[in-house]
C-alpha cells in the first residue's frame, strides 16, 4: 500500500507559478510511474504529467513547456513545477502512483489561477 500527500497548491495570479509537491509513503517508490493528474469543476480527470521509473517524463499539450514534472526516489516524492500559470489551469491537482495492476491516488490540492 502507498499513501500519498500533496502540498503546494494555493492562489495565483495569472503568469505565475506554484510548486507541488507529492509525499510518498511505503516502499519500492522507484518501480512505480508517478505522475500529477487534475480535475476542473464539470470536467473529467485529465493527466498533466508523468513520470516513469526510467525517468521517463510525458506531459499534456497544454503544459508542454512551462510545467515541469520531476521526482526524488531517495526522498519518495515527486515535485510539478508550475510556471506561466493561466486561469484554465485552474483545478483541484492529485498525484497519482501506478504500477502493473496497482493504482493510488492522493487527496488532491486546490490551484487556483485568479486576479
Amino acid at each position: 500500500q502507498v499513501q500519498l500527500v500533496e502540498s503546494g497548491g494555493g492562489l495565483v495570479q495569472p503568469g505565475g507559478s506554484l510548486r507541488l509537491s507529492c509525499a510518498a509513503s511505503g516502499s519500492s517508490f522507484s518501480s512505480y510511474t508517478v505522475g500529477w493528474y487534475r480535475q476542473a469543476p464539470g470536467k473529467q480527470r485529465d493527466l498533466v504529467a508523468d513520470i516513469t521509473s526510467g525517468d521517463s517524463a510525458n506531459y499534456a499539450d497544454s503544459v508542454k513547456g512551462r510545467f515541469t514534472i520531476s521526482r526524488d526516489n531517495a526522498k519518495n516524492t515527486v515535485i510539478l513545477q508550475m510556471n506561466s500559470l493561466k486561469p484554465e489551469d485552474t483545478a483541484v491537482y492529485y498525484c497519482n502512483v501506478r504500477r502493473a495492476w496497482y493504482n493510488a491516488w492522493g487527496q488532491g490540492t486546490q490551484v487556483t489561477v485568479s486576479t
